[in-house]
């Protein structure tokens, strides 16, 4: 196991109540097991993105969770914000989605008679 394994395992994130929200609209549009993030960088105007809790568990996106860690510390208020570019998150998520897909595609395939 290399350290940067070893890292990513250690790594806790403490999410905000999810009950207390700022505003009545912003929970209206967040499905079901999915939270909403702010992504960008310095300099960069923040995007909102809705993602699927299960991304938390990606090492992709637990690398992402490091970084804001490091920018922000564990004590974020609020929205959890990703300090990366909007562009590279986008590639990121397109990763994980396609990911997904073809673990979900092998194991309907798995199943097939």
């Amino acid at each position: 196991m290399g350290s940067g394994e070893k890292s990513l395992r250690s790594f806790h994130l403490h999410l905000p109540h999810l009950h207390h929200h700022h505003g009545k609209k912003q929970a209206r549009d967040v499905p079901k097991g999915c939270l909403a993030i702010k992504v960008g960088s310095e300099g960069e105007e923040q995007q909102r993105f809705v993602v699927p809790v299960i991304y938390f568990n990606h090492p992709l996106f637990m690398q992402l969770l490091k970084e804001a860690e490091e920018e922000y510390g564990f004590d974020q208020k609020g929205t959890i914000t990703i300090p990366c570019h909007v562009e590279e998150f986008r590639n990121v998520r397109g990763l994980i989605d396609r990911e997904k897909s073809l673990d979900h595609q092998h194991h309907i395939g798995c199943f097939r008679v």
